[in-house]
């Protein structure tokens, strides 16, 4: 993959001496979405927690060319990287306005005087939220949250957005509209890293893709070719089509 924003080699990370990843080889081009599949239990929430720097790890992670193994997270969250992690993690008590504010710290920190104008980005990609903004977070639907989760995220302007199983709990309609709306985020420029269950929306989704099984890269390459490969689809698709006799 040319053009490499996120480049992790050899990484290995854990939980005190539970060695979780084993290994872990993978790239990012930018403005591109790559998106990691797996059972439950073979380290994908792990692997976006080693990136983001929430646990250590060993080997080599590199963001636009730079080395940032060693770096903590605060210093990640301010070149660029975000996290949505699986809960969410919102300010139940706070509007939907302010708690997109408060995801603004990275571009306001940064000196941007402009850096509320990313609320007219956000309310673009999630109009239910510009419907919402005075509505306490708490109030909130399922994919209402989810939505105010990544539009927060947004608001930091990242370079790299890292979205850990954005569909949990929520219908099936609101699935497609998170996924259409993750898809739209390649206008915005921003490079995603997708861990995700949902194995058939994540390849309709990404470019290219990567198979994470017991802490191993079992499989890897482009998203569409993953969805053709027989052992994607007797794990994690379960569509094999029939010959026609």
């Amino acid at each position: 993959m040319g053009n490499t924003l996120l480049s992790v080699k050899n990484v290995h990370a854990g939980y005190g001496r539970a060695e979780v990843l084993q290994g872990i080889d993978l790239e990012a081009e930018k403005g591109s979405i790559i998106t990691v599949i797996g059972p439950n239990g073979a380290g994908k929430s792990t692997l976006l927690n080693a990136l983001m720097g929430i646990i250590p790890a060993r080997g080599e992670i590199a963001f636009d060319g730079q080395p940032m193994t060693a770096l903590s997270l605060e210093v990640r969250v301010m070149q660029g990287i975000a996290l949505v992690p699986e809960k969410r993690e919102l300010f139940g008590t706070m509007t939907v306005e302010d708690n997109l504010l408060l995801g603004g710290f990275r571009p306001m920190r940064s000196g941007n005087p402009r850096w509320r104008d990313q609320l007219d980005t956000v309310y673009e990609l999630f109009p239910r939220l510009k419907d919402r903004r005075l509505q306490v977070a708490g109030t909130l639907s399922g994919g209402e949250r989810q939505m105010l989760a990544l539009g927060r995220a947004m608001m930091s302007q990242p370079r790299i957005l890292m979205l850990d199983e954005p569909s949990l709990g929520l219908a099936p309609l609101v699935v497609r509209e998170i996924f259409s709306t993750i898809d739209a985020l390649r206008k915005t420029g921003v490079t995603t890293v997708l861990v995700e269950q949902n194995a058939r929306a994540a390849l309709e989704t990404a470019d290219y893709g990567y198979v994470l099984e017991m802490g191993h890269i079992a499989l890897h390459g482009p998203a569409s070719a993953l969805a053709q490969d027989s052992r994607v689809i007797d794990t994690y698709l379960g569509t094999r089509k029939k010959a026609v006799a």
